[in-house]
């Protein structure tokens, strides 16, 4: 098994412990990073951009360093390397926790236990339930659903495959939390967060727009009309002011046909977002649908980022072979050690 395989193995089996387990009970990973964020965020916090760069540069470079790191430390031990890259990717994923959230939200509307489903949306966003009815609550757990199947599940797996195994999925992460934690724009993180938020959009392009062609691909498996999903997410993707929300929104709202998008109300402040779809506002049953379209979409991303991984090294390899051939172009002798890939650089958990 070359590395590549162990980094295919170890996603593979990363998943599997998430779909079964979902998320740790105690002792978090993320949390930890969340705390020690927090501290050093409290050391360097100043209302500038730049302080707020060399804290996003420092809170991820950290993991992505112990990432490379273990990396190196298992170049020649691949069960080694499987094992630590499915217990990473354990950690960094959240579709059962995301799927587990939806079904509680989904019964409380279905008992029609507003004040309950109302508490519970915090796990999921940050709006103000206070003042939601049915329709808003479905609303909002749908549209978290959709733009969470990216961040939690798509995101982390195609970053895994891509940058090494631990060096993307900590990188990721780490990025992902940062911009969970000081991304928003209140008065305190507007200049100092610019920089997480900035780095967390750039590493979400290429995974969200994966997520609206996989929502609109797997949209039949919930009795949805793919040719739909399809106009509305070329036509509304672009709507939302997030750029890459709109690009899962879209494609669930085409795939559900239902309107999401309207006023969210926050703690402190408002918002009136553009409507994406044509249909009428989501209930119960849209959430459920919702929720297994994500699980078809992660499977989905699931191989894309196996298959990647399994290959991606013997490409290099091959690369390699070639340009040590070409006049001109040398490789490094023999027991020299070759560059690792740029890691990427990468949610809390939390949900959104």
């Amino acid at each position: 098994m070359d590395d590549g395989a162990a980094n295919a193995a170890g996603l593979a089996a990363g998943y599997a412990l998430d779909a079964i387990f979902g998320d740790p009970r105690r002792w978090h990973p993320v949390a930890g990073f969340g705390q020690a964020a927090g501290a050093l965020e409290r050391r360097l916090y100043q209302p500038r951009r730049t302080a707020g760069a060399g804290f996003a540069a420092l809170a991820v470079g950290v993991p992505v360093t112990l990432g490379v790191a273990a990396t190196v430390a298992t170049r020649r031990r691949p069960l080694a390397r499987a094992a630590l890259v499915a217990a990473a990717t354990w950690t960094v994923l959240g579709g059962r926790t995301l799927r587990r959230e939806a079904a509680t939200m989904s019964g409380a509307l279905r008992r029609a236990d507003l004040p309950a489903a109302r508490q519970r949306l915090g796990h999921l966003c940050g709006r103000d339930p206070s003042a939601l009815d049915e329709s808003e609550l479905a609303r909002a757990t749908v549209e978290s659903v959709a733009e969470n199947t990216s961040d939690a599940v798509v995101a982390p797996l195609i970053w895994g495959a891509v940058g090494g195994g631990l060096p993307g999925l900590l990188g990721y992460r780490a990025a992902n939390t940062l911009d969970a934690m000081v991304g928003h724009r209140s008065d305190r993180y507007v200049r100092f967060g610019a920089a997480a938020a900035r780095l967390d959009d750039l590493l979400n392009l290429v995974p969200s727009r994966l997520t609206g062609l996989l929502t609109i691909a797997a949209a039949p498996l919930v009795r949805g009309d793919r040719s739909r999903a399809w106009r509305i997410w070329r036509r509304d993707r672009a709507d939302h002011p997030s750029p890459n929300a709109g690009q899962c929104e879209a494609a669930m709202a085409g795939a559900l046909g239902v309107r999401l998008g309207g006023r969210n109300v926050y703690f402190g402040r408002a918002e009136v977002r553009p409507f994406l779809g044509d249909g009428p506002r989501p209930e119960a049953r849209h959430i459920d649908r919702a929720a297994r379209l994500s699980g078809a979409v992660g499977l989905a991303a699931l191989g894309i980022a196996v298959a990647y991984a399994a290959t991606g090294r013997p490409r290099r390899a091959a690369t390699r072979r070639l340009t040590g051939k070409l006049p001109g172009i040398g490789v490094p002798p023999r027991g020299r050690r070759c560059g690792i890939p740029e890691p990427a650089r990468a949610s809390a958990r939390r949900l959104r």
